[in-house]
């Protein structure tokens, strides 16, 4: 598949995360997350013309690649999906 994968953001340094296995994630709730962090404001996917659908798989690639983690922020209660360093 062509396309750029999305961006990725850091742990912001006021965040205390700690890593979700996504195989621990329902599947529906998974998908509807990366759905979510795709279509994030300032992304910049629509522009390489992949379907939302493919960058939903190249994020699941990542994660199943270990590229990408899901991290929750104790603080917020929110995930979010990162780069794996």
């Amino acid at each position: 598949m062509a396309g750029t994968p999305p961006r990725l953001s850091p742990i912001a340094p006021h965040e205390e995360g700690i890593e979700v296995p996504y195989e621990r994630i329902h599947p529906d709730t998974l998908r509807n997350m990366i759905q979510e962090f795709v279509t994030r404001d300032g992304a910049d996917w629509d522009e390489s013309g992949c379907t939302l659908e493919e960058k939903v798989e190249q994020v699941l690639r990542q994660l199943k690649n270990k590229k990408v983690k899901v991290v929750l922020d104790l603080r917020s209660q929110t995930a979010n999906i990162v780069a794996c360093h």
